[in-house]
């Protein structure tokens, strides 16, 4: 995708309007992920003594910058969720048609997903629904003509070259598939991966499955009720499921893989689940510290900097590492946004609106902090007016490009430009858009809370050395133990990350406006329930 080639003089006009940011180096940024991401913190899962030692680290840092609480206890809002654990022993899958039973390895060929309350047992038809997209902007609906009534709907991860990123990437999400799958009348779903567009292998995925999965506990925030059966099914063994129905898995692959169009069928077989599970309650906190605005008329508004600060905890050893420390998942954002609120308090900055530091639990429960926040914010939700949310930034190549997502969505495009153009580095949108990286992080429970927001990553160039080392940290160290403290960082390239962060915080806090979706955004229609 060709970068956004940045011109100095379209932006100069704003440059005054802003304060100056301290310059950052990277080195003290770098003193805050050893402590998050240090073993003795032991991964920290959402809920665990390892974040709840993370936190009080963050809240005491907050209290020496002389940030003013800004939750509703203290720096804190607890937030309660409800923790479901599969217990494998107790629970089987099997794959029946006509007369032939084949039992379904879990770990190898499938495994349940406690993101749903599993029913007990579940017996039913399976039909394909292609991608699993009904997206009415498009007039494109995976579900019409089928009757998947009381059956399991087999979803192939991804959607349809015809589709924009942003509509592919609000319909993919969590809440969205929910909602179609009840209203095609669906009890259960399975999700295929698409194998061109893995984060990671499945031999890691599958060492997560034993994970506690968690939903937040108010019952207003249940997406999934009525759907009691989850299932992720390994490419590998894919080709059962479509035995006898007149497709074959690696045909549908081979047009996933391009995003071309999928036809949607019954498969000749059904699906018997028994799902045994552990649940019980958890409560963590989302941590919220302001740095008050100066101005009369504006210091009741606030522009967010987030960053979620749960990690995965303790977990299946790999080269005999157990602890999953998390350090650039995501101690590297949380202690971007601390070493903003340090070096802005250092300074003395005094920005025009409000800024609030957040830093989120359950990121990796499925965006549960971040939703509940939004949703019950600990300040008036009318008065947030931006969030930039920082998610695993990786400052391991060197940094020229800055990726931004949402970058054509709303004004906070032109900010980042600005940012950007000042500190020397061009600006590039969304390079992978199957990834559906725009709804994946914390940012998205903001934007559909009407708030305009970005998300930022260090860039590259495709088929460049740096994507090459970007793609080989995503297999290797993505969501295992060796995302710890034992790897290569470029501290330059996290000192002018923190540069260009804290220069859009700034000149959005005193911009005399605050930021506005573009007309013609997809996004746009959240803004009209602020």
């Amino acid at each position: 995708m060709p970068l956004v080639v940045l011109c100095a003089s379209i932006f100069v006009s704003h440059v005054a309007a802003a304060q100056s940011a301290p310059t950052f180096d990277g080195k003290h940024w770098w003193e805050y992920v050893k402590v998050l991401a240090d073993d003795n913190m032991e991964g920290r899962e959402t809920g665990s003594p390892g974040l709840q030692r993370a936190s009080a680290y963050v809240v005491d840092q907050l209290k020496k910058d002389g940030l003013q609480p800004a939750g509703n206890k203290g720096y804190y809002q607890p937030v309660k969720l409800v923790s479901r654990q599969i217990d494998e022993a107790g629970s089987s899958m099997e794959l029946i048609r006509e007369s032939n039973t084949q039992f379904v390895k879990l770990g190898e060929d499938a495994m349940f997903s406690t993101r749903v309350d599993l029913a007990p047992q579940t017996e039913a038809p399976l039909v394909f629904v292609g991608y699993g997209l009904n997206v009415p902007e498009k007039n494109y609906d995976d579900y019409a003509g089928l009757n998947v009534k009381g059956k399991v709907a087999v979803i192939f991860s991804g959607s349809p070259e015809e589709m924009p990123a942003a509509l592919a990437s609000h319909y993919q999400s969590s809440a969205e598939r929910a909602k179609e799958l009840r209203k095609a009348g669906a009890i259960g779903f399975i999700t295929i991966p698409n194998p061109a567009a893995m984060d990671i292998p499945w031999s890691r995925m599958t060492l997560s499955r034993k994970r506690p999965s968690m939903s937040l506990a108010d019952p207003m925030f249940n997406d999934w009720k009525g759907i009691g059966l989850a299932v992720v099914w390994n490419p590998e063994f894919a080709e059962e499921l479509f035995e006898g129905s007149g497709h074959t898995f690696a045909e549908i692959a081979a047009l996933g893989k391009d995003r071309k169009p999928l036809p949607h069928f019954p498969l000749t077989m059904s699906i018997r689940a028994k799902a045994k599970q552990i649940t019980k309650q958890v409560e963590s906190a989302n941590i919220v510290a302001k740095l008050p605005g100066s101005d009369r008329q504006l210091a009741s508004q606030y522009v967010v900097l987030s960053a979620h600060l749960d990690h995965l905890g303790i977990g299946e050893p790999i080269n005999g590492d157990k602890i999953y420390n998390g350090a650039m998942d995501n101690a590297s954002g949380s202690a971007l946004v601390l070493d903003i609120a340090d070096q802005l308090h250092a300074a003395g900055v005094k920005p025009k609106r409000s800024l609030l530091f957040l830093f989120l639990t359950a990121e990796e429960k499925g965006l549960l902090g971040s939703r509940y926040f939004a949703s019950k914010p600990t300040v008036p939700k009318k008065d947030i007016v931006a969030d930039l949310n920082t998610d695993m930034f990786l400052p391991i190549i060197p940094l020229k490009i800055v990726t931004v997502y949402g970058l054509d969505e709303s004004s906070l495009g032109d900010d980042a430009r600005w940012a950007a153009q000042k500190n020397g580095v061009e600006v590039q949108p969304d390079p992978e858009p199957l990834r559906n990286l725009f709804v994946r992080s914390d940012q998205y429970s903001f934007i559909k809370q009407g708030v305009p927001a970005l998300a930022m990553k260090v860039g590259y160039t495709k088929g460049s050395p740096e994507e090459a080392t970007a793609m080989k940290w995503l297999h290797e160290r993505y969501h295992a133990p060796s995302d710890d403290l034992n790897q290569p960082v470029d501290l330059a390239a996290a000192g002018k990350f923190e540069d260009i962060v804290a220069d859009i915080a700034l000149r959005v806090a005193d911009a005399p406006k605050p930021p506005a979706w573009n007309s013609g955004s997809f996004f746009e229609r959240f803004a009209a329930g602020k």
